[in-house]
């Protein structure tokens, strides 16, 4: 007997960019895009700002290729187009998209963690104001504490506080935040 999860299929889908979904409390939760007159949409991870971040800047009619797993029929209802969980912005008008910035890096001391709505540590605050995002299991993996050296380096934005950036940590004093094995 297969397991429904022994496959998934990965789609690579081109179309123009429509416009932005919301959800309801005013966050970005997927996008929608016209492939040849048939409206599709894209849903992203819940508190996924990186995936929201891409497609920020879009101006509706752009060209995009998103890949995406399709999902399956929902217990809500019928949905009146095709649905596909985000996985990945290929390209924009045929060209890799722009990242908040690309390989920065970040330096300073470690004043205290970073705790995601549920309670668990996703990262530290250094001395410079600057936020380091690994996760609750890069937190685990890295064993940081208050006072430790930091070099961070990833996609930085700013804060939205407007002091500071932060940083999503892909490595973090040259150390993998993630186990490559973790990202399949």
């Amino acid at each position: 007997m297969p397991h429904p999860h022994d496959t998934l299929d990965v789609w690579s889908v081109e179309g123009r960019f429509q416009h932005l979904i919301y959800s309801p409390k005013g966050g970005i939760e997927g996008v929608l895009i016209d492939t040849d007159g048939v409206p599709t949409q894209f849903v992203f991870e819940r508190h996924d700002e990186d995936a929201a971040a891409a497609f920020a800047d879009l101006k509706s009619g752009q060209a995009l290729v998103i890949e995406g797993i399709e999902e399956g029929p929902s217990p809500k209802g019928e949905a009146q187009h095709t649905v596909y969980r985000f996985e990945r912005l290929a390209s924009v008008d045929g060209k890799a998209p722009r990242q908040a910035e690309a390989a920065a890096s970040i330096d300073g001391q470690v004043v205290r963690f970073n705790y995601a709505r549920h309670g668990e540590a996703n990262g530290v605050v250094l001395d410079t104001g600057d936020f380091v995002h690994t996760k609750p299991d890069g937190m685990a993996r890295l064993g940081l504490k208050v006072g430790d050296k930091v070099r961070a380096e990833g996609r930085t934005q700013p804060l939205a506080t407007g002091n500071g950036r932060v940083v999503e940590a892909v490595r973090v004093n040259g150390q993998a935040v993630r186990d490559d094995a973790d990202e399949g």
